[in-house]
């Protein structure tokens, strides 16, 4: 499909209207209010100690939530071309986040992690956005160069090498989930737009080896990757936050202790309200809340798939990537956060997407469902477009 014929699908879809997907809406908001409902009852506790609001979590998180819905609102008004067009620019962007924060003065320090910026008084971590600027390019690449991505090993070394520098770049904060995501699902969008299994699965091979050399030349990360294989071996000191993960989830047994009467979250399990929010969510609901909450992600990923697929029978490649990527990157980051609630992956450090709160992976998220919004009305101003000729031609002929 020509650049100008898209545009006059693209005109044709503002005169109608824009088009929202309601499943997909009705899908995330389901998943915000279960987040919203664990957060307060997760962080109660922790913020009314010494005699705070014990609804402070509560407000951030609604306030996050709003102005992140309404970033969805805005980039949903924006054609997916500019992201295409301007794809190398976002990723030159990307390179300058994450460098400004590993400079002194700009980058903040938190828990020993150079992850942040401080921007008016609000902390931006940057590997967050960097990550959706470095897959948007990566959908672009896919697209400029499909016959090389195809056909030759080097297509597929360029945008490995891109993303092997901007892992080192988070490594270096350090952030190794941001990383270990980043390359899974650039992993995943690149056999999706057709690079050969056999050369995907020698540099998964390759990559993992590197990654688990990492893991055993840094003190830091051979202690955690030690302590996931036996937390019990220390339970009061290093394996302290996943012991009494395992604990919450296990009093959950099949229908919970009962929303509100956790007792892993009174000052036990770290991070109760961030990443290990899952766990005081099986502790409280039991083995029926993790199902839903599983089947929530499920259906959230298998609707975004859709809309990807629906893009693709249109002809609009690069909204097609830019849908099956955050399809991967919400169950992949979603996957690894449950399998380190549940002991079955070292600590990583990451949310779980729309439910955890955290300031700038909520935001991010948000804003990254109003692009998949808006392939969704792309897709569908094409799908209808070239509908209605069929119908006015049917309709001719008898």
């Amino acid at each position: 499909m020509s650049a100008a014929s898209l545009s006059m699908e693209q005109a044709a879809g503002r005169r109608s209207g824009l088009r929202i997907d309601p499943a997909l809406v009705a899908i995330v908001l389901a998943i915000l209010l279960v987040g919203l409902v664990m957060v307060t009852s997760a962080s109660i506790s922790i913020a009314s100690r010494d005699g705070g609001d014990p609804f402070f979590y509560l407000q951030r998180q609604l306030l996050l939530t709003v102005a992140g819905l309404g970033m969805a609102a805005v980039l949903c008004a924006v054609p997916t071309e500019l992201l295409q067009k301007y794809s190398t620019v976002l990723l030159f962007i990307a390179g300058a986040l994450l460098v400004a924060v590993l400079i002194p003065g700009l980058g903040h320090v938190v828990n020993g992690s150079r992850r942040w910026i401080r921007l008016a008084g609000f902390n931006l971590q940057a590997s967050e956005v960097v990550r959706v600027l470095v897959l948007i390019w990566l959908a672009s690449y896919a697209v400029r160069h499909e016959k090389a991505l195809r056909e030759t090993l080097t297509g597929l070394l360029k945008p490995l090498g891109v993303m092997g520098l901007f892992c080192v770049l988070l490594l270096a904060e350090p952030d190794f989930g941001a990383a270990s995501v980043l390359f899974a699902t650039g992993f995943g969008l690149l056999f999706l737009a057709g690079a050969r299994l056999r050369w995907v699965l020698a540099m998964l091979l390759i990559t993992a080896a590197l990654f688990s050399l990492l893991a055993v030349t840094s003190s830091y990360r051979l202690q955690r990757l030690t302590t996931f294989l036996d937390p019990w071996a220390d339970p009061f000191d290093s394996g302290f936050q996943l012991t009494q993960s395992l604990i919450a989830i296990g009093r959950g047994q099949w229908f919970g202790v009962g929303l509100g009467e956790s007792v892993q979250k009174l000052f036990y399990l770290p991070e109760a309200h961030t990443d290990f929010l899952f766990a005081v969510l099986a502790e409280e609901l039991g083995l029926v809340g993790v199902l839903l909450t599983m089947a929530l992600f499920l259906a959230l990923v298998w609707r975004v798939l859709h809309i990807s697929h629906l893009a693709s029978e249109a002809g609009l490649k690069f909204q097609s990537y830019l849908a099956a990527t955050f399809g991967l990157w919400v169950g992949v980051q979603a996957l690894i956060n449950i399998g380190v609630n549940m002991g079955a992956l070292p600590t990583k450090g990451l949310t779980l997407p729309f439910m955890s709160y955290g300031r700038s992976s909520l935001l991010v998220a948000l804003a990254w469902l109003g692009i998949v919004l808006r392939v969704y009305h792309e897709a569908t101003a094409v799908t209808r477009g070239n509908a209605s000729p069929r119908r006015r031609a049917a309709g001719s002929e008898a």
